[in-house]
């Protein structure tokens, strides 16, 4: 609605004005139509013509009204513009991109007296009564939904409507388009459900299964269209050689486009998603990973996790300018010794290549420079270096690995602003030099590379099972390199201080929301990976590895182990996973809660321990964004789920008398302890 909306006013004013003369390789006249079918093309509609275009008429869609007697949706006021994508008869169009023709229009209008920019943008200073007007007169669409369907939602044209806006009027300039998204895209290009419910919205097994129709997948060897029925459909010819056929692009490929268009001129497309179903956020991943755009995912506008996370968006440092920088880019410059592999995080491929770009492709490669349409200032990506120089060569004295980031970026007051860091290190060789190399071993780091490592494998291999068994295979070689054993002795096993944390963080990131896809929607696992890519290493080691604390009359508060052995009676605990902050009140602190100790004047002290862990989630709560869940629980309460699918399960169903106190957990998972064991076997193991 939004895309003919627009394709009215302008259609309203070219018939108001005479034919232009424009000089693009010559004088050429142009007709009003010429000028309405290319602004039509560049937001994703079609040309004036056809069968619907001649009748003069939309296509319309009968609906069931109230009474229960089928009606004729009216035709919009822009209907004679032309049917929207979709629509029968009408062959679908690639997004064009911004090009010398377009802008040639454009500057004729502006010199017979038009200002597209004034018309349609203005100073927030200038419009701010009016803007706060519209949206108070903002209604929701009364038409009534037919039993039995969803309500029509062009989300992929309204995009298109946007990106179309702003690579017109703000070429090569810093801006943001925020989406509010309340349903899946019903309709038009991006579309990615039908309108029936009979027809739910894609799950994992359906897009493992090939049974997710709006979805492109990579197997795909073969795309074309095909005239059938009077319809425009797409034709897929999977590799078994079974033809489908699919009404309109798919989702994936629409949003895809549209994402190059706003890295190409620097603008970032954030996505608010607040629903109870999935919105389509798996199909638009390339429209915020590509621009660095913000992802909130809630279940109402309403909520105040929604409105607190999106008033975080607008801070602003002491000097009144917004915590954000626009249109970036950076390079990197590395000494001899060193190529570029890749680079893993929230940006899109720059394409310059140059002889400092190694063959073996990691993340985002092949290039030297990568560009960001947003920064912020937690922003923090991953550089993969490989190592040019051979195994057993000598390493010249004093010679270091070089390595230089250039960044340039729109400052939000407007200025163009340029930082340089250099760096160097140390080469070492390994058969001589290995304790120093265990000596710079960061764990964290480390192990948030290969969380971003394995996310980037998972989502473009369709999330089988070749992820988990890279990282088992390469913390296997960890060990063996780094590990003191007799060779067949696992009990003689050991790892430094250096390594010591690594398999368990390992191990939590195979039981992870970025590898395991059981239990969540394509729609969360998209979010989840996302975030993973843009936070830095400390928010990212917690979403790996939560944080545990532990409250009780005992002591002040202290960390205690991901464990089922820490879930005791007496016990407060706070869990921080980054996404969900919780407060899980043992069974006994649970009882004497119910019976409203806290509020007897000689239990004061219990009223405190209740209220400890309440400031300090308050305290989390503040500094983050997006903001994370808040959950209040107890014991075998419904929300304890959310703990106990975190915790270690030292103690289960299986085993009850494994350790002495703690919570069994019903699951098949094994434990850490039983995961250690099967690493030093396999590490020491001569045939491995």
């Amino acid at each position: 609605m939004l895309a003919k909306f627009l394709l009215y006013e302008l259609s309203e004013y070219f018939n108001r004005i005479l034919p232009i003369q424009i000089n693009l390789q010559g004088a050429k006249e142009v007709t009003q139509k010429q000028l309405r079918d290319i602004i039509a093309i560049n937001i994703g509609g079609h040309p004036q013509g056809g069968q619907n275009a001649a009748a003069g008429h939309a296509t319309s869609m009968p609906v069931a009204a109230p009474g229960g007697v089928v009606q004729q949706r009216p035709p919009f006021p822009g209907a004679q513009m032309g049917a929207m994508p979709g629509t029968a008869g009408q062959a679908p169009h690639a997004q064009l991109p911004y090009n010398k023709f377009i802008q040639a229009c454009y500057k004729s209008l502006e010199k017979n007296g038009w200002n597209f920019i004034s018309t349609y943008f203005q100073p927030i200073s200038d419009c701010d009564m009016s803007i706060n007007d519209l949206i108070e007169q903002i209604q929701p669409d009364r038409w009534p939904v037919p039993q039995g369907h969803r309500p029509l939602r062009a989300t992929g044209s309204a995009l298109a409507v946007a990106v179309t806006l702003l690579e017109v009027c703000f070429p090569s300039t810093g801006a943001r388009i925020m989406t509010f998204i309340g349903g899946a895209c019903t309709h038009g290009p991006g579309m990615v459900v039908g309108e029936e419910l009979k027809n739910p919205i894609r799950s994992w097994h359906t897009i493992k299964e090939d049974n997710a129709p709006y979805i492109k997948k990579h197997k795909y060897k073969e795309i074309c269209f095909e005239q059938k029925e009077e319809n425009q459909q797409l034709e897929i010819l999977n590799l078994d050689g079974e033809r489908r056929f699919v009404k309109g692009l798919p989702a994936t490929k629409f949003y895809d486009g549209l994402g190059a268009r706003a890295v190409k001129n620097g603008h970032v497309i954030d996505i608010y998603s607040c629903a109870l179903d999935q919105t389509g956020l798996n199909e638009m991943r390339a429209c915020f990973n590509t621009t660095a755009g913000n992802v909130v995912m809630g279940d109402s506008f309403n909520s105040s996790l929604f409105k607190q996370t999106y008033q975080r968006v607008f801070e602003k440092d002491a000097n009144g300018n917004l915590k954000m920088g626009f249109n970036a880019t950076m390079e990197v410059k590395v000494g001899s010794g060193l190529k570029l592999e890749g680079m893993l995080g929230c940006c899109a491929n720059g394409n310059v290549k140059n002889a400092s770009v190694s063959d073996t492709e990691m993340g985002i490669a092949g290039t030297c420079q990568w560009k960001f349409c947003a920064l912020s200032p937690k922003a923090t990506v991953a550089v993969l270096l490989e190592i040019v120089a051979q195994h057993g060569v000598a390493i010249p004295q004093g010679a270091r690995g070089m390595v230089q980031f250039v960044t340039q970026y729109q400052h939000p007051d407007g200025r163009k602003r340029i930082r340089v860091t250099t760096t160097c290190r140390n080469w070492a060789d390994f058969s001589t030099q290995q304790p120093q190399i265990a000596y710079g071993f960061d764990q964290e780091a480390a192990a948030v590379i290969m969380a971003r490592l394995a996310s980037w494998r998972a989502t473009n291999e369709n999330d089988t099972p070749d992820a988990l068994r890279w990282v088992d295979r390469s913390l296997i070689r960890l060990c063996q390199k780094f590990g003191e054993y007799h060779k067949d002795d696992p009990a003689s096993f050991r790892l430094s201080d250096k390594f010591s944390l690594f398999p368990q963080f390992m191990f939590h990131l195979r039981r992870s929301q970025f590898l395991q896809v059981f239990n969540n929607s394509p729609d969360e696992t998209a979010y989840y990976r996302h975030v993973l890519m843009a936070e830095n290493v400390l928010e990212s080691t917690t979403m790996i590895q939560p944080v545990l604390f532990a409250y009780s009359f005992s002591g002040p508060p202290e960390p205690v182990l991901l464990d089922t052995s820490s879930i005791l009676p007496d016990r407060i605990l706070l869990m921080d996973d980054y996404f969900h902050v919780l407060i899980y009140h043992g069974q006994t602190i649970a009882a004497w809660r119910k019976m409203n100790y806290q509020e007897d004047p000689q239990y004061g002290a219990f009223k405190q321990l209740l209220e400890a862990p309440v400031a300090d989630a308050a305290a989390i709560l503040q500094e983050r964004f997006p903001m994370p869940r808040y959950i209040v629980t107890e014991y075998e309460g419904s929300q304890a789920r959310f703990l106990l699918s975190k915790v270690n399960p030292s103690l289960t169903h299986n085993n009850p008398y494994a350790a002495e106190g703690g919570a069994p957990v019903f699951t098949d998972d094994v434990s850490l302890q039983v995961f250690m064991e099967h690493l030093k076997k396999l590490a020491v193991s001569s045939s491995t």
